[in-house]
């Protein structure tokens, strides 16, 4: 089965914007082998601020540094789900029963395989997840918060709703994922 790719374009919010990281995009594949890959690319790899390798596995805050998210918003009901990844390839999975309500771990089996890497002009950051993360799912919002080496912190989704940055708002879901086709 042949997958589908999808490039989406993060914008920052108008009230943290960056000093030197001049865009980031997102590159949504689906396989069709199980797999939902993920790699956020970041334009200003010198500027950019990377956690150090701090080994795989869940852990908590991720979003205190740079990291990379993923909001995945239930069909029906207010409640979503939230990815974190992070260049230390550390992850964490979290499920809310609304906005900023209900919060608990995920479940995440098989867990998120996080991997970045730096090259001459780019970070990439890669998240592999199984796509069944995607069953009963609405909307995405795929977000990031960056911090640069001088400390400026700038928080990146693909729609901003109004007021401080936050990726939890309703806004920020503003990737329609089309629902499974039912024999």
């Amino acid at each position: 089965m042949i997958g589908t790719l999808h490039t989406h374009s993060l914008i920052p919010h108008r009230d943290s914007p960056p000093r030197a990281i001049h865009g980031i995009d997102v590159r949504w594949f689906e396989k069709g082998d199980g797999r939902l890959i993920l790699r956020f690319q970041v334009n200003g790899v010198d500027a950019l601020a990377v956690p150090p390798f701090a080994g795989k596995g869940r852990a908590d805050e991720l979003w205190r540094t740079t990291c990379f998210e993923l909001f995945l918003k239930d069909d029906r009901g207010a409640g979503y789900a939230e990815y974190n990844f992070s260049p230390s390839e550390r992850w964490a999975a979290y499920r809310f029963d609304d906005v900023r309500a209900g919060m608990r771990e995920a479940p995440a089996d098989p867990a998120p395989d996080v991997t970045g890497a730096a090259g001459a002009h780019l970070y990439v950051l890669t998240a592999i997840l199984p796509d069944t993360v995607l069953a009963g799912v609405s909307a995405a919002g795929l977000s990031a918060v960056i911090e640069e080496k001088d400390g400026t912190k700038s928080y990146w989704a693909l729609a901003h709703g109004p007021g401080q940055p936050d990726f939890h708002a309703p806004a920020c879901f503003a990737l329609p994922l089309a629902a499974p086709e039912r024999p």
